[in-house]
Order: structure tokens, then sequence, then C-alpha cells
């Protein structure tokens, strides 16, 4: 049996440019950081006892006899990927509910990934591990996914990761001190919206768009650069850091019409107004989490404002997807 523990991730400055569309022919470079909200994953091999040979269990339970008949794309692609032979039981929990912006589907396919490679009595790197399924992810499932998620999922960490035309992936992590990091975190506000969206379905008219959408693209990474300034300077400016959320949100949304809403605008005006520096929402679009900057004095009216909504604590997480329990199964003939 082999349980993982894969971190969701919360994306600052760079969304858009990690589209494969986009970075292959001019390189992108995003800003986020893992948090402290989980995808488990619990696999074991399956005893051949039950009329069907894999079950998966996640917000519906399948049970089948071939890996053709399982309906979930991540665990179907993984499987087909790795030639899995044996049977097999994978049962999902998670803190941060599907379609919510928050990498929750590539976090899925890293911890599976890593659980697969345990199963077979394997170690795989970090860095192996994300680029995996990033391939999986766009060219087996055929997703409309970018690729910061995966290597957040993979690596943990605060970082600037930069994707290189020649396909490289550059994982820098952010260096700060303690007191600062926690300063950070202290003013940075995760809420809920209420909206779930498929955010495959979003990406593909912002992938659509990117031969005309070239100089905002272009703002947008050189905005990783300027915000990692900020928060690595001797006195950082988080104030700065909080309004710099605010433009990239106006670029992010003119790359699509599909990325906001007049409940999301609500939202954010609502929050901006009872005193938060700046935000933005998370993801594609269309729904899920939004990010807000908010001096602590301020939270607890954008709180009150908004308190129909649910907020959720966190702190960045730096380790990864993690195996946080492995044993040898039963060799079941």
């Amino acid at each position: 049996m082999i349980i993982t523990k894969t971190p969701h991730r919360i994306s600052f400055f760079g969304g858009g440019t990690d589209y494969p569309s986009w970075y292959l022919k001019h390189g992108g470079k995003v800003l986020g950081a893992a948090i402290d909200k989980y995808c488990y994953l619990i696999v074991r091999e399956l005893p051949p006892f039950f009329e069907h040979k894999h079950r998966i269990v996640y917000s519906r339970m399948e049970n089948v006899k071939e890996i053709d008949e399982i309906a979930h794309p991540a665990v179907k692609a993984v499987l087909k990927r790795l030639k899995y032979a044996k049977g097999i039981s994978i049962h999902h929990d998670g803190d941060i509910p599907a379609r919510s912006g928050m990498g929750s589907s590539s976090a899925f396919t890293v911890g599976l990934l890593n659980a697969m490679h345990a199963m077979d009595g394997k170690a795989i790197s970090k860095g192996d591990l994300g680029e995996l399924a990033i391939d999986i992810e766009q060219n087996d499932i055929a997703e409309n996914v970018g690729s910061q998620d995966q290597v957040f999922a993979a690596h943990g960490g605060f970082n600037r990761i930069e994707f290189l035309p020649n396909r490289e992936i550059v994982v820098s992590p952010v260096i700060m001190t303690t007191e600062n990091v926690a300063a950070l975190e202290n003013r940075l506000m995760l809420v809920f919206t209420g909206l779930s969206r498929n955010a495959s379905d979003i990406a593909h008219e912002q992938i659509a768009n990117v031969g005309r959408n070239g100089r905002e693209l272009e703002r947008m990474a050189a905005l990783v650069d300027e915000a990692c300034g900020l928060v690595t300077a001797h006195k950082p400016d988080l104030p700065a850091f909080g309004r710099l959320l605010n433009e990239t949100w106006k670029m992010k949304r003119s790359l699509s019409g599909k990325i906001s809403n007049s409940h999301i605008d609500q939202i954010h005006e609502t929050a901006l107004r009872c005193g938060a520096e700046g935000g933005k929402l998370l993801g594609a679009g269309g729904g899920g989490f939004m990010l807000f900057y908010a001096e602590p004095e301020k939270q607890a009216k954008i709180k009150e404002a908004l308190k129909d909504l649910l907020f959720i604590p966190f702190k960045f997480e730096y380790f990864g997807s993690q195996i946080i329990y492995y044993s040898h199964g039963t060799d079941w003939k």
C-alpha cells in the first residue's frame, strides 16, 4: 500500500505564459507557491477476489475489468503509460474541490505517478515527476493545460519557474527571510467564489488567442521578475506586490471573454473597496478561488463584506509530492 500527499498551488504572476503554444516559441515564466492543502491518494494492489479488476474511488466509484473501461482520464492515462498489468485500487481524498483553479487535476496526476513508481519499487525525481505529468496531461489526455501546476505539485515551494523554448524547465526558489515569508503569508487571503468550471474548456479559447495576445503575455511574464524584485529586496515592498496582482488580473481578463464574469468582478470590487491592495482569480478563470493581498488590519472588514463566501487559511508548502506511507503488499498470483 502507498499513500501520497501532493500539494495544491496558488499562482501569482505569469499564468498563461506556461502554455507550450506560447513558451516553445517565446519562453515563459511564472511566480507562485505550493500551499498546505493537499490531494491524498491511497493506492494498493487489488486482491483477485472480485468480479472487477480495478477500483477507482473519487467523486464517483468505478469498478471495471479493463483499463480501457476506466472513465477517470488521469487514471486511465497513467496506467496505460506505465503499462500496469495488475489489479489496482485507487482512493482519492482532497482538501480542495476539483475545477477550482488550484491545480487539483495536476496534483492528482503527480500524486498518482509518484505512487505508481513506488508500487513498482522505484523512485522518481521531482523534475522527472513534473515533466512526466506534463507530458501525460498535454499529450495522452490532450487537456488544454499549462505546465506550472505539475511542477509546483512535484517540487513544492515558493518558486520562480522558467519554461524555455527547448522544453527545459528551470525551478528557482524565491529567497526570503522567514520573517518576510510569514509577513507575506499573513497578507494573503484565499476565498472560494462558489463557482466551479472546466479549466480545459476555458483555456481552449485563451490558447487560440495566443497569436493576438502577445503583448499582454510578454508583460505578464515581465511582472514575474518585477514581483520577485519587490519581495526579495533588502526591505521588501509587499504592498506593491499586492497592487501588481491587480495589473496582472486586468491583463488576464483581456485574454478571453470566459475568464471573468459579473459574480467574480463583484467579489474583486468589494474586496478592493474594503481595503485590499489587489487581487486576482486563480487558474484558467470562470470560477474557483480568488487571491487577495490585504494588510492584517483590513482583513476583518473584507471578510464581513464577503461573509457568504468561504475563506481558506493557508501557508506555503516546501516538500512537493511525498510518499507518506509505504509497505510491501501481498504478491497476489
